[in-house]
C-alpha cells in the first residue's frame, strides 16, 4: 500500500530496503531535508551515519567499505562545493571498479540553471567518472532510481553511480510505493554473459599446450570473489601466479606458485616471468601501463587468454588469442569443470624451476640494519606483528614497499591503484574499521600523503575507531623525489616536505588520538607492538631513511625485463626478442603480425 511521506523519508526507506547499514557524509543546506530524514532513520536503528571532516574523506571511506565487504558503499554530500569535493573519490572508485552510490543535495528544481547559491551541475561534472547518474525531478521516482542505482553499481563491472536530489524533492510529500531490490531494471540493462563454451575450450587448448604459462590476476578476481577458483586452476595446471596492485590477495602470496606483484615496482621474478612466458592468462586484469611497461616489450612471446567481465577491455591494449567475456569466477569455474581430472603432466616443472632460480638470485631486499631505520624494515615488522590485518595505504613509495612486502588475504589489501590518490589511506581505513569494528585495521602512509586528509583524525576520535596509522616519514614526497633523482638530474623541485611539517604525534593528540614517534631501530618492534595493542586509534610516526629508493623499478619507456636496482647476473639474462616462424625475423613487437613479412606471430 502507498504511504504518505516526503521524498527524503522515501530515500531513507529505499536505502534501508537495500541493506544499507552505514553512510559516510557531511551535511549542508541543500541536503538538509535528507539529513533530517536520516536522523529519523538512525533513531529507528536502520543505519548509522559517520560524520567525516571533508566530503572527499567520505567517498574514500565508502569506497573502502565496499572493497572490504563486497557490498555497495554509500556517501552523502551537499550541493556546490560539497558535491565537487566528492569528485576525486568518485574518480578513484571508477578507476578501480568499486561499487558506490553517491547521493548529493541540489538546489530546488526551479533554481537549477540560475547560478543559485551553491549550485553546480554535479550531474554533468561527473558524467565521465560514473557508470550512471540521475537527477531526481519527481519524488515518485525515488524508489525506482535507488533500486536501479544499486543494481547498476554492483553488477557487471562494478563502479560508482550518482543520485542528485533537489532540495524541494526532499521535502515534497507524495504517495510512496516501495521498490524492492532487483525489481527495477533500466532499459537496455543486461546481466553479464555466461562464458561461451567455445572460448572455454579454446582457452583450455592453449593451457594444455603451454610450457611457460603465467596466470596474471587483477582486481576483477577480487571483486568477483574468485580467489578459490584462481588457486584451484593454478594448482591443477601448476601455473605460476602474478598479481597486479589491485589483485593483491587473490592468491596466497606465500604459496610456492606465487611470484608476487608485476609491473613498475613488481618483483624481478614476476617481470622476468611475464617477459619469457609463452602463455599469459589474464584474469580480471586490464593491461594497465604500470603493469606492462613498454607495451611492445610486454609478454612478447606469449599467446594471450583474456578473461574479463567488460567486453570493452578486450583488445584495448593487447589483442587476445582467446577472449572470455564473463564474470571471472564463472569463467574459472567453467575451465575447472571442463578440465576435471586433468593435471599439468609435468609440462611446467622446468619453467617453475627457472622462476625459482630468479627468486633465489633476485629477492626483494631489506637494506642492512645500519644508520636510520629503513622503510622496508617497518613494513616487514608490521607483516610479522599483524599478519592478518586489513591494510590500507596512501600513494607513493610506502605504497609500493607495502605491496612488495605485505602478504594479504582476499579483500584485506585496500589501495588506490588506477587513480593513485594521495590522501586515500586514512579515510579508507575508517571505512574498513566501520565495516569490521573488531578487526585490526592498519593504514600505511607517507608524511606527504597523510596531510591530504589529515582532518579525518577527528572522525577517528569521534567514533573511537581503533585504526592504527603508520606514517613512514622521510621528509619528502618520496616517489616524486626518486623520479627527480633518477630522471631529472637531481633537481628536487617542490618535493621536500620538511618545511612546515607538523609535530605529527602532537597533532594527533590534539585531535584526541594517541600519538607515537619511533626513531630508533632497537625500539621499532616493541613500540610498534605497544601502539598496535592500544585499544583506540593511534598515529605512529616512524622516522626512516631520507633517500631510500624503491626497487626494482621499470624506468619509463623500458620493458618489464629492463629493471633498475637489481644485482647483476649476466648468466640469467632475459631474451626479450620474438622470432617470426615464417621468415625468422626477430622483433620485440607485441603485435600479432611480423613487421617484416606480415605473418601471424
Amino acid at each position: 500500500m502507498p504511504q504518505r511521506m516526503s521524498g527524503a523519508d522515501a530515500l531513507m526507506d529505499a536505502l534501508h530496503r537495500h541493506g544499507v547499514s552505514h553512510i559516510f557524509g557531511y551535511p549542508g543546506g541543500a541536503i538538509l531535508p535528507i539529513y533530517d530524514a536520516l536522523h529519523k532513520a538512525e533513531s529507528r536503528g536502520w543505519l548509522k551515519h559517520i560524520l567525516v571532516r571533508h566530503e572527499q574523506g567520505g567517498t574514500h571511506a565508502a569506497d573502502a567499505y565496499a572493497r572490504a565487504t563486497g557490498k555497495v558503499g554509500v556517501c552523502f554530500g551537499t550541493s556546490g562545493p560539497g558535491a565537487t569535493n566528492l569528485v576525486t573519490g568518485i574518480a578513484t572508485a571508477q578507476m578501480d571498479s568499486v561499487p558506490m552510490v553517491v547521493i548529493t543535495g541540489q538546489v530546488p528544481r526551479a533554481a537549477i540553471g540560475t547560478d543559485a547559491f551553491q549550485e553546480t551541475d554535479i550531474f554533468g561534472i561527473t558524467l565521465p567518472i560514473v557508470k550512471h547518474s540521475w537527477v531526481v525531478r519527481d519524488p515518485r521516482d525515488i524508489g525506482r532510481i535507488v533500486a536501479e542505482a544499486f543494481l547498476i553499481a554492483s553488477t557487471g563491472r562494478p563502479g560508482p553511480v550518482l543520485i542528485d536530489v533537489p532540495k524541494d524533492v526532499g521535502v515534497e510529500d507524495f504517495d510512496y510505493v516501495p521498490v524492492e531490490p532487483g525489481s527495477a531494471v533500466p532499459a537496455g540493462f543486461r546481466m553479464p554473459p555466461a562464458p561461451k563454451a567455445e572460448a572455454i575450450q579454446g582457452a583450455l587448448e592453449l593451457i594444455r599446450q603451454a610450457r611457460r604459462p603465467l596466470l596474471y590476476v587483477g582486481g576483477g578476481a577480487i571483486s568477483g570473489n574468485a580467489h578459490s577458483q584462481v588457486a584451484a586452476l593454478a594448482e591443477r595446471f601448476r601455473l605460476p601466479v602474478t598479481t597486479t596492485l589491485m589483485g593483491k590477495g587473490a592468491f596466497d602470496e606465500k604459496h610456492p606458485l606465487a611470484v608476487g606483484m608485476l609491473g613498475m615496482h613488481g618483483t624481478a621474478y614476476a617481470n622476468f616471468a611475464v617477459t619469457e612466458c609463452d602463455l599469459l592468462i589474464a584474469c580480471g586484469a586490464r593491461f594497465d601501463d604500470r603493469v606492462t611497461g613498454r607495451l611492445d616489450g610486454f609478454a612478447p612471446r606469449a599467446q594471450v587468454i583474456h578473461i574479463d567481465i567488460d567486453a570493452a577491455e578486450m583488445g584495448k591494449t593487447r589483442l587476445p588469442d582467446v577472449a572470455v567475456v564473463s564474470d571471472v569466477k564463472a569463467a574459472l569455474e567453467a575451465l575447472l569443470a571442463a578440465s576435471s581430472g586433468e593435471t599439468s603432466e609435468g609440462r611446467t616443472e622446468a619453467w617453475l624451476e627457472r622462476i625459482n632460480t630468479w627468486k633465489h638470485h633476485y629477492p626483494l631486499v631489506v637494506p642492512a640494519p645500519q644508520g636510520q631505520i629503513a622503510p622496508q624494515e617497518v613494513v616487514v615488522a608490521l607483516r610479522e606483528l599483524a599478519p592478518d590485518a586489513f591494510y590500507t595505504t596512501d600513494v607513493g613509495q610506502h605504497q609500493m614497499w607495502a605491496a612488495q612486502f605485505l602478504h594479504n588475504g582476499p579483500r584485506r589489501w585496500i589501495s588506490s591503484a588506477g587513480l593513485g590518490t594521495m590522501g586515500y589511506g586514512m579515510p579508507a581505513a575508517m571505512g574498513v574499521q566501520t565495516a569490521f569494528p573488531d578487526a585490526q585495521v592498519i593504514c600505511v602512509a607517507g608524511d606527504a600523503s597523510i596531510l591530504m586528509n589529515i582532518q579525518e583524525l577527528g572522525t577517528l576520535a569521534q567514533y573511537d575507531l581503533p585504526v592504527k596509522v603508520v606514517v613512514l616519514n622521510n621528509g619528502w614526497q618520496g616517489m616524486v623525489r626518486q623520479w627527480q633523482e633518477s630522471f631529472y638530474e637531481e633537481r628536487y623541485s617542490a618535493s621536500e616536505m620538511t618545511g612546515g611539517m607538523p609535530n605529527f604525534p602532537g597533532l594527533a593528540e590534539a585531535f584526541g588520538v594517541r600519538g607515537v614517534r619511533i626513531t630508533e631501530r632497537d625500539q621499532l618492534r616493541s613500540q610498534l607492538a605497544e601502539a598496535l595493542a592500544h585499544p583506540g586509534p593511534a598515529f605512529i610516526e616512524v622516522a626512516v631513511r631520507r633517500n631510500e629508493n624503491c626497487y626494482p623499478m621499470v624506468p619509463p619507456g623500458a620493458s618489464n625485463a629492463q629493471m633498475v636496482g637489481l644485482p647483476s647476473h649476466p648468466e640469467l639474462a632475459i631474451d626479450t626478442s620474438r622470432q617470426c616462424g615464417s621468415c625468422g625475423a626477430s622483433t620485440e613487437s607485441a603485435h600479432h603480425f611480423c613487421p617484416s613479412c606480415g605473418a601471424k606471430l
